[in-house]
């Protein structure tokens, strides 16, 4: 059975850059510890998964979410300059270990790892998502699961599958997009049902 594993960047990436103890930089004094975060953590995934595919999702900005919902994401302090160039060099990093970079223009990483996640679920594939985002619990099926990575330094990744996900929330992951549609994401600005 082919295994494909989708990265979300940007959590990755923020996951790294917030979970480091000591700031990493090289001899020029450039920032490189969510480059070597990120590094590690897709290396390490790899290895204990052995995907016969990688692909990772960034953003690319703002979305059709945005402009149809002004304050999408208003609570969210800009990203610090620091993690700015980290990213691009997040980026060439994955590029040098030849993974492709999907994007899609008005959409979030997420919207890309789910529409991808389906895809290759109905061909058969299964599928693991590398996320932060418990937004994407709504994802899980029997083909799909999530390794999910807390934030903070060295957290542990959990894997959620259908079972796991009624275990830890007893939810199924239609059950999960409810839950998120009555109470809201504070974390995305979104108010949940008064």
């Amino acid at each position: 059975m082919a295994k494909l594993l989708l990265i979300d960047g940007h959590s990755q990436a923020y996951r790294a850059f917030f979970g480091m103890k000591t700031p990493l930089s090289t001899r020029t004094g450039e920032a490189t510890g969510a480059v070597y975060g990120f590094a590690r953590k897709l290396l390490s995934i790899i290895k204990e998964y052995q995907p016969d595919e990688v692909a990772v999702a960034f953003d690319l900005g703002d979305t059709w979410r945005h402009s149809t919902f002004t304050d999408y994401k208003a609570t969210r302090d800009a990203m610090p300059d620091e993690m700015r160039t980290q990213m691009t060099r997040i980026e060439e990093l994955v590029r040098a270990f030849n993974i492709p970079i999907i994007t899609y223009p008005d959409y979030e990483a997420d919207d890309v790892l789910g529409t991808i996640s389906r895809l290759a679920a109905e061909a058969g594939t299964d599928v693991l998502i590398l996320t932060g985002d418990r937004d994407l619990f709504q994802l899980i099926s029997e083909r799909v699961q999530i390794l999910y990575t807390p934030g903070g330094p060295n957290p542990k990744t959990t894997v959620y599958g259908p079972a796991e996900l009624q275990e830890r929330y007893e939810l199924t992951p239609d059950q999960f997009i409810d839950l998120k549609a009555l109470t809201g994401d504070s974390s995305d600005n979104i108010p949940g049902v008064p």
